[in-house]
């Protein structure tokens, strides 16, 4: 800890014990119930439990096993431990319970309501042939632990149940239609769940799970059909139950069996099938959107936000980038800290800006198409007609590792090519950048400016061909369009109008392509994302996109067959160039709560 931050920790732990002081001299006055400050202040996660939950004594316990053990682990093994009696005697329906809500407090940080009104009792019942089996009852505030710890919860009551020698739970057939039934009148009439499960899904986990899910009611509603059941003692909806097990152990049995499986604890294997119908990739993402709050891109359609795998360092779980001038073509409403709720890996996460992604592309409304940067962007802000592309979403593996998702293709980025670039310079020149330089006929200084991943290592179109060409590697990044949103016979129709304009070269380097503007082709460029200016019934691209462009598409090349499986292929033997997918995976976006952005 450094001195400042020393200082900066010292000086809140003095105000908060000058207001304690206040505190204490206004109870002492006994205008209040209790003559005391009721609310204690915790050290650490063990005395947070210890003083929630209890039992007296387990915060040295804690202590000791989180220096070994992971959080997981720990919530089980002090489980055990108050099972076993190691903080005083207690009955088996109070051991249960107290275990219960102990690690559930070690399994959320102590830092939600979950332990305390999440859990109502714990209570050991009889199954129809006199076994004893364990129920656990959970209250609508066991929403705040989160559908793992939810999940969790009840594996923890499983294995106490084996501790304390119980049988597991049968239930009735009669028990699981009136779950069934209550599930579907929730849904109904009191509000959604965060996963949508058939009732062949919720029959299975029923039928298999080890301990009761039950609860008291958490809304005024009332079964039809099951009522007055024997082992259920209302008829009215009870949420937390329904949560626990809609949200917790089918929603999230995958991630469930992770920690499950790591954990090394028998009997949950069947976490694995339950699932059947696996969540279409849109629930959680594109359903309740709320008026007032913008989609910034409908899922996994064309021009939304680019899938790009990585860190910042102000990114990470849960703190996915995008680039700054992306927040300020949509206007504003994307700002650090902002929410956002994204088509994968699932969960949602704040934004914040990073510098070193891909740019928005946008169309103005004189028909030009523009890579907007920083140093253009008020030149074009008011000129905006509609955005092409939304540039990257910054994701780092961690939040699908996490989530327990297959990871999606990512397109080619600086990245990747850094690595290629390498490899290739390895291979023809020893990595002696000095001699590469010098053959390849670049400036000395650009290789090693790349090979550093250097922000400001502007790449020309020229170099970026001459580097692709000469050793064999994939077109720079920059230069790399969206091919892949072409077909062959639009790719067919882009070369036809493109041999058909006039060309500007200088040294046989081309520098200008300009042709009258048809529709069908202006939109093809407008597909691919390149950048070029309408003058009055004229299309132009300049610089090094026009060097790019005609390269690719092989103008000089004899293509009068053009028979070719895909657009890479096709562009692979018209130019020679290697092409990768730009944007094989498009993101889905939009603005979650923006009341989450806190400071």
């Amino acid at each position: 800890m450094s001195k400042e931050y020393r200082q900066y920790t010292s000086s809140l732990e003095s105000q908060l014990r000058q207001l304690y002081e206040v505190a204490g001299k206004a109870r002492e006055k006994r205008l209040d119930p209790v003559a005391r400050v009721e609310i204690d202040i915790a050290k650490d996660l063990a005395g947070l439990v210890e003083g929630l939950v209890g039992p007296p004594g387990v915060a040295d316990s804690i202590r000791d096993l989180s220096k070994t053990l992971p959080r997981e682990e720990l919530a089980f093994k002090i489980a055990e431990e108050i099972v076993h009696g190691k903080f005083g005697h207690l009955q088996a329906k109070a051991a249960a319970e107290q275990a219960v809500r102990t690690a559930l407090a070690i399994l959320t940080e102590g830092i939600t309501a979950a332990p305390l009104q999440g859990v109502a009792h714990v209570d050991i019942k009889e199954n129809s042939d006199k076994s004893r089996y364990l129920a656990v009852y959970v209250a609508g505030p066991i929403r705040s632990a989160g559908g793992t710890d939810q999940a969790l919860t009840l594996v923890v009551a499983d294995f106490v149940r084996r501790l304390l020698g119980l049988d597991r739970y049968k239930p009735l057939p009669e028990e699981i239609a009136r779950f069934t039934e209550e599930l579907r009148l929730f849904e109904r009439s009191i509000g959604r769940f965060q996963y949508r499960i058939s009732d062949e899904e919720l029959r299975n986990a029923l039928e298999l799970l080890p301990v009761e899910v039950t609860g008291v009611e958490s809304d005024p509603f009332e079964v039809s059909s099951f009522r007055n059941l024997p082992r259920i003692e209302t008829n009215r909806v009870r949420g937390g139950a329904l949560r626990v097990v809609n949200d917790g152990i089918v929603g999230r049995s995958s991630k469930t069996w992770t920690v499950i499986e790591k954990l090394g604890i028998e009997g949950w294997d069947w976490l694995k099938r339950v699932r059947r119908v696996q969540e279409k990739k849109t629930v959680g993402f594109m359903e309740d959107v709320i008026a007032g709050r913008p989609v910034f891109s409908f899922p996994s359609r064309a021009g939304g936000f680019r899938l790009r795998y990585g860190r910042a360092r102000n990114t990470g779980l849960a703190a996915m980038g995008v680039h700054p001038v992306t927040m300020l073509v949509l206007q504003r409403f994307m700002a650090a800290g902002t929410q956002l709720r994204v088509e994968a890996p699932g969960k949602a996460g704040v934004v914040l800006p990073v510098d070193g992604i891909e740019t928005p592309i946008v169309r103005l409304k004189d028909g030009s198409v523009v890579r907007v940067s920083s140093e253009n962007f008020d030149s074009v802000k008011d000129q905006i007609d509609r955005v092409l592309f939304l540039g990257d979403l910054l994701i780092s593996f961690g939040d699908f590792l996490y989530n327990n998702k297959l990871l999606c293709p990512a397109g080619i980025s600086e990245e990747w090519w850094i690595q290629e670039l390498r490899r290739a310079l390895e291979e023809h020149f020893n990595g002696d950048l000095e001699e590469a330089a010098s053959k390849l006929q670049l400036p000395a200084s650009l290789l090693p400016c790349l090979l550093n991943g250097e922000l400001d290592a502007s790449v020309s179109g020229h170099e970026a061909l001459r580097l692709s060409q000469s050793l064999g590697i994939p077109l720079h990044p920059r230069y790399t369009y969206f091919w892949g949103s072409l077909s062959l016979d639009e790719l067919s129709q882009l070369r036809t109008w493109l041999l058909n304009c006039g060309v500007v070269t200088d040294s046989g380097v081309v520098h200008e392509i300009g042709g009258t503007l048809e529709p069908s082709s202006k939109k093809l460029l407008e597909k691919l994302c390149i950048p070029h200016l309408v003058h009055g019934e004229k299309v132009v691209v300049s610089g090094d996109d026009a060097e790019v462009l005609a390269a690719c598409v092989g103008l000089d090349a004899d293509a009068r067959h053009f028979e070719f499986q895909d657009v890479y292929e096709a562009i692979k033997e018209l130019s020679g160039l290697t092409i990768r997918e730009k944007a094989p995976t498009f993101l889905g976006a939009r603005m979650g709560r923006p009341e989450k952005a806190k400071r």
